[in-house]
């Protein structure tokens, strides 16, 4: 009883430690979007810029994940997180002198490389080290970390950026000290991982899911594409689209309009975890779709009211849609799985992010700033139709019988327990 609890007390800090580190990476990601219009209005930026900032960001994290995804099955959790929290803190300190484009582009990639390689080895971590209940607790503090290291970023630049002082500045090195934080806590974490021989191999390219949960794949890459790629269009264009449209300049503002998009993410996730995987994305989709129907209408009407209202539906929306799909993804995973699936999960959220930030760039010099947001919309539209019509459950037994006709979470929550994971890994270890 005295070695579990201590045991019990080692996994909350490690847990503790990891949803942390990895907030403040996401937060480091979203901190210079209240300073797009500053770079637009004393650098002369332009949309088609800023764009290519997203997609220097999403590009670094899509490279970092398909190099490094693997790697702390192989060097452990900890160095290759602390290793991802030294590349953000970089990115941050060259982001301090932002008066080139090419400048912030290659701070951007920088955070990129260094977010890529925390989405992988600091959401393992979180997997390996969660407390044994609730049993959703994993999927959603792994899928929402993020989100909610987004929504403080946001927030947080945007306030200082308008009422603190060297506005273009400070807000980077308030992230240097929560990054040192954050490698300090890693640092006296225990490791989860048995670091295992074949790093240099892991490095070769390759993206792998495990077979009993393939199936599930197409849907869950239609949720995170038009999901995430939402969120490069409010990280890219909601700066001059909150200006232009809807008539506002204020830093705060902006970052409460990016946040109102990622923070009903966090509190919709757990309201998914009350259904089967495959009706949660259903229920999510419709509820994203309907947040863009709303949004579009918004910024047509210049209404900043409705824009925000919209974005809070949106946003609970891909929180819902986005932790099933995360779940029914990490069904039945195993300690060495979850990094490459996890990899993958990031892969197609980058990967959502980058190629419609793209096209929405070049097409930023020809299309009006409405026009692009239907654009968008119409993305919603289909991958949500694609989720209605093909959202699966996992495979249950080893007959591979899906649960499509199930009510009830406790297949999904069962086959994701931390507890039985790391018992069962126990036991294959003692017989080996």
């Amino acid at each position: 009883m005295i070695n579990e609890a201590r045991r019990s007390g080692t996994l909350r800090l490690e847990f503790i430690s990891a949803v942390v580190s990895l907030v403040a990476s996401f937060a480091t990601s979203a901190s210079p979007i209240p300073l797009y219009n500053i770079y637009r209005a004393e650098e002369g930026f332009s949309n088609f810029g800023i764009s290519m900032a997203i997609v220097s960001y999403s590009v670094g994290t899509i490279a970092s994940l398909l190099v490094l995804g693997r790697l702390s099955n192989h060097l452990g959790r900890r160095l290759t997180a602390i290793t991802s929290l030294g590349l953000l803190l970089l990115g941050c300190l060259l982001l301090l002198d932002v008066h080139d484009i090419n400048i912030l582009l290659a701070g951007r990639l920088l955070v990129g490389l260094g977010t890529g390689l925390a989405s992988s080895s600091l959401t393992s971590y979180i997997v390996d080290a969660a407390p044994d209940k609730p049993e959703w607790l994993a999927s959603v503090a792994s899928s929402q970390g993020p989100m909610l290291g987004l929504t403080v970023g946001a927030i947080a630049s945007g306030a200082l950026v308008q009422f603190g002082p060297w506005p273009r500045d400070l807000i980077y090195l308030v992230c240097v000290g929560f990054l040192l934080l954050s490698a300090a806590l890693i640092a006296i974490s225990p490791e989860t991982a048995t670091p295992a021989q074949g790093a240099w191999r892991s490095l070769l390219p390759r993206v792998r899911v495990p077979a009993r949960v393939r199936h599930l794949l197409p849907v869950a890459a239609a949720v995170f594409l038009a999901t995430w790629a939402t969120g490069a269009f409010y990280q890219a264009f909601v700066p001059a689209l909150v200006e232009d449209q809807l008539h506002t300049r204020s830093p705060l503002i902006l970052g409460l309009v990016f946040s109102a998009y990622m923070a009903p993410s966090v509190f919709g996730a757990p309201i998914g975890g009350r259904f089967t995987s495959a009706v949660a994305q259903r229920v999510g989709m419709i509820t994203f779709l309907a947040g863009m129907i709303g949004i579009i209408t918004a910024i047509n009407s210049g209404t900043l009211a409705l824009f925000i209202i919209a974005t809070i539906v949106a946003g609970a929306g891909q929180g819902i849609a986005i932790s099933a799909a995360t779940r029914g993804l990490l069904h039945g995973s195993t300690l060495a799985d979850r990094a490459p699936i996890f990899s993958a999960i990031y892969l197609l959220c980058y990967s959502g992010a980058a190629f419609p930030s793209l096209i929405s760039g070049e097409l930023s010099n020809t299309f009006s700033l409405p026009q692009i947001a239907f654009g968008y919309g119409v993305l919603a539209l289909v991958a949500t139709l694609f989720t209605v019509l093909g959202a699966r459950n996992p495979h249950t037994g080893a007959t591979g019988n899906s649960t499509c006709g199930s009510s009830s979470t406790f297949d999904d929550a069962a086959a994701f327990n931390p507890a039985e994971r790391r018992a069962g890994e126990t036991i294959v270890r003692v017989r080996r």
